[in-house]
């Protein structure tokens, strides 16, 4: 009976082991735009996109409908692709107009597209939108980074946006995207007035930067993303106590 009870308790805490380190690496805690900086560049919002381990970084200047932004995604493959754009007249990607950041060398560019269609990409000089401060570059782990500032017509208070990801480059062509679930559903609204970010705040600082508009009172707001963390970290709390009395038992 000692040796059975023993052998027991042993897998439990292996269970329960198992289940904290997957509860440390989850994508909640994982992904936390909060925790990524870039050199000279600060926003005053940031969400972690839903899907393809994507985030945007930005700030709007209701002053001139300018929005500034930082959209940092790692490619399907090393050297892919990633795109952020805007779409004003639907929700998905035919008629949005795109920034797309791939590999030229040992370099990562960023060129401009406009999509009429699935079947009618290309690229070219001048967006249907105002696009300038154009850059991008990749970070340690393998990411791009597209930096921009974008003229957003009229007084909108949200914008339909668009991300991808893909696996290669063709002539200079981004190839085609995977069509999984993730891909398909990377489309978002993003709110330009009411902030709702869900990563955290600061303000930004640069050649564009001015006075942050109301959506600085949610500087100190409690995100989605904090929010999911903290249960995390309360669940691991409770699995480490049980863990410790059935130790000491």
């Amino acid at each position: 009976m000692g040796s059975s009870s023993s052998l027991s308790c042993s897998s439990l805490l292996i269970a329960l082991w198992a289940v904290v380190v997957i509860l440390l690496i989850s994508p909640a805690n994982s992904l936390n735009c909060t925790s990524q900086k870039f050199t000279n560049k600060l926003y005053e919002n940031c969400t972690d996109l839903p899907t393809l381990k994507a985030s945007l970084h930005y700030t709007y200047n209701a002053s001139n409908s300018s929005l500034s932004i930082a959209f940092k995604a790692p490619p399907a493959k090393s050297d892919g692709w990633v795109g952020w754009g805007i779409n004003l007249n639907g929700t998905g990607m035919a008629g949005a107009q795109a920034l797309v950041a791939m590999k030229n060398g040992s370099i990562v560019v960023v060129k401009k597209y406009s999509i009429a269609s699935y079947s009618d990409i290309k690229e070219t000089s001048k967006l249907a939108v105002d696009v300038w401060n154009l850059s991008s570059e990749s970070d340690a782990n393998g990411n791009f980074v597209i930096f921009a500032s974008v003229n957003i017509p009229g007084s909108l208070e949200k914008v339909n946006q668009i991300w991808q990801v893909g696996p290669s480059v063709k002539d200079g062509f981004p190839a085609k995207h995977e069509f999984a679930a993730a891909n398909l559903q990377a489309k978002a609204t993003l709110e330009l007035v009411a902030s709702k970010s869900s990563g955290g705040n600061t303000t930004e600082s640069g050649t564009n930067s001015t006075t942050p508009d109301s959506r600085s009172s949610s500087t100190n707001g409690t995100s989605a993303a904090y929010k999911i963390k903290d249960l995390n970290v309360r669940f691991q709390f409770g699995i480490f106590a049980l863990l410790g009395s059935l130790m000491v038992f």
